[in-house]
Formats: C-alpha cells, structure tokens, sequence
C-alpha cells in the first residue's frame, strides 16, 4: 500500500481519537459514557428514515439524518432521565435498543433490496479512507481528514471555552446550578457535540472505533492522574498511539485496521489498570501489604508493651510466645518481628525482644490515641 495511504489511515484513526477524548472525558466523568453506545446505535434509524423520506443512501443529507436520529437519542435519553422514574443508565438501556431495534425493522420491512450499509456504520473500513479525496490548495486530501479535523477543531474549541463550567457541572452539578452555569444545558450541547461526531466518524472508521476512543483513552487517563486538564492530554495521547500502534499491528498480522485500533486503546487501558502508580492494581496490592506490615507491627509492640516490665516478660517477649499467643507462625513471626527491627521498633537483647523508645510510643499510640496518660 501507499505510503501516502498509510499516512491517510493513521490520520484519519488519530482524528477520531482527537475529536472524541475532549467529550469523553466528561462523560466518563459524569458516569454517562454509554450514551457514545446509544448514539452510535441509533443513527441506523436516521439513515433508515432518509432514504424512506428522499431515496438517498449516501451524502450529506444522510449525514443529516443520522445526525438528527443521535439528538434525537440524546432528548429521549434525557427526557427519561428529568422524569425521575427511571435511573439514568436505565433510561440508555431503554432509549438505544428501542431506536436502534426500530431501525432493523424499517430496514427488514421497507428496505430489503436496497444497499443501506448498515454493517459499514458500525464497523466501517478505515482502509479505505485513502481512496475518497478533496483538492485543497493543490495536494489530495482525504474527506474523512478534513471532516474529522474540522470536527476536533470544534470539539476542542467548545471544551476550552467552557472548560470551568463543565469540570464544575462534572463534579458537582448542584453548585453549578446554583452558580447558574446551566449544567442541564451544558450536558445536553455536549451530547450533541457526541452525535455530531459519531456520524463524522462512523463513516470512515465506524461507530465501533468511534465508541472506543471516546470511552477508553478518558478511562485510561483518569486512572493516571486526578487533574482533568492533566487527563485531557493523557487521552487524547491515549488516542494517538492507539491509532499508531493499532495501524501497525494491523498490517503486520493482516486484521481489521479499526478493531486493532480499538484492541490497542484496550491494551493500554490494561497497562494503566496493572501499573498505574497510584490506582493500579499493582499499586493496591503494595499498599495492601505495606497496611498489612504496619498492622502486624502495630500488633508486634502492643504485645510487648502489655508484658513490658512485667515478672514474665523474660518468657512472653520472645519469638516463641507470639506463636503460641498471637498464633503466628514461626516464619510469619520472624518476618513481622524483621519489620520492627527494620522500623527501628523493637531490638533484641539476647533472646528476648523489647521495645525502643520509638516503638514505646506507637504502643502509647494505640493504648491512648488521645495522648491523655
């Protein structure tokens, strides 16, 4: 292939991730990232409507259509939402599948020999994004690039101007209101903006990728930082080597382009999940041994002390008796006793252990955490 056509593929996947991860963000933020599924979804039925209504299966009024059927998705979700009878993923779970069912049965009931390329709205083929070009100031531009570009321009524009109102509205929605930030009006322009940018992209590269990178760089992000801005960056990065790497893993095993992308974006957010240095998994289980040392070694001096001083402190302060009364083990025993020495808490003296001015007064700690002896 071209390089020119790879250059086109890896633009055109970059583009998705661009234009979704500013939107993405504050809908994973505010717990409604699902509704990218929802709107992907029910564009079928705006494309299913067009051509009953005009005989079009492709183009801009098509684009329209499928455009209007995601509003249309974001009102109906919206509506359930404001109604208090529902919660809010249960108003997605009912407000997509009923759209997006009403588009199959309008397909299967009016439109079994026409060519509505349903398959392509939500897999797309993004290798062929080469082949459909526009001429802007002499050289040969892939639509799919130009589309996408303005549309991130957009995207971004519209999340650096309202950047205050929407973290707030995110985070607390009540303050904002109370602010008269119209975080409802808000969440609703952002929605939109979802839409709009689900038909740029399924076109291209399919609502599957377009799914993806809105949801999956944001997550990635916000499992490495706490800062919005700061996770802004790191998705939209996320998005970019995602298309980078997908593209070249896809060539070399001879897959889907798109899917590769995707599975990319997920194989990073699994990275992030194991390895990140505070929330990851990793990261949790080290925080949970450390909590469990320093609880054995809280246990450790608390024992000594209660028999510190006392007639049998020869036989009770020793490795022994804290198997037979703690039921440790005598490896488990060697280790948590290894920690205290290491803390500095306890120190031998021959074979019995006592507590060191420090681990005194951790064990003056636990017995009177108010300091009032």
């Amino acid at each position: 292939m071209l390089a020119e056509a790879h250059v086109a593929i890896l633009l055109t996947g970059a583009l998705v991730g661009i234009a979704a991860a500013p939107l993405g963000l504050f809908l994973v933020l505010r717990g409604t990232a699902m509704l990218t599924d929802a709107v992907s979804h029910s564009i079928v039925l705006g494309i299913v409507i067009v051509w009953l209504l005009t005989g079009v299966t492709s183009g801009p009024v098509q684009m329209l259509g499928a455009a209007l059927a995601g509003v249309v998705t974001v009102g109906v979700t919206g509506a359930l939402q404001r109604s208090g009878l529902v919660r809010s993923d249960a108003a997605i779970g009912l407000a997509f599948p009923a759209l997006f069912a009403a588009g199959i049965l309008l397909i299967n009931l009016h439109a079994r020999d026409v060519h509505l390329d349903v398959d392509s709205v939500l897999l797309g083929e993004i290798g062929f994004v080469w082949l459909e070009t526009l001429q802007i100031g002499g050289a040969e531009v892939p639509v799919s690039v130009v589309t996408l570009a303005l549309v991130a321009l957009v995207n971004l524009a519209f999340v650096a101007l309202l950047w205050k109102e929407l973290t707030l509205g995110s985070f607390d929605p009540a303050l904002a209101a109370a602010l008269g930030l119209a975080p409802g009006l808000l969440h609703q322009g952002l929605l939109v903006l979802t839409s709009v940018t689900a038909v740029a992209s399924f076109d291209a590269v399919g609502a599957i990728l377009f799914i993806a990178f809105a949801i999956v760089p944001s997550a990635t992000a916000l499992f490495l930082t706490d800062r919005p801005a700061r996770a802004l960056g790191i998705a939209i990065v996320v998005a970019v080597l995602a298309a980078a790497l997908g593209e070249w893993l896809a060539f070399r095993l001879d897959v889907s382009i798109g899917g590769m992308m995707a599975v990319t974006a997920g194989g990073l957010f699994a990275l992030a999940l194991l390895l990140a240095p505070r929330r990851g998994v990793l990261a949790r289980l080290a925080r949970r041994r450390t909590e469990a040392a320093e609880q054995e070694a809280r246990t450790l001096v608390a024992h000594l002390f209660t028999h510190e001083d006392a007639p049998d402190a020869a036989t009770e302060c020793t490795d022994a008796a804290l198997s037979d009364h703690l039921r440790w083990t005598p490896e488990r025993a060697a280790r948590i006793i290894l920690h205290g020495l290491d803390r500095g808490l306890v120190e031998r003296r021959a074979e019995v252990l006592a507590l060191t001015d420090k681990g005194r007064a951790v064990a003056r700690a636990i017995f009177d955490p108010l300091g009032r002896g």
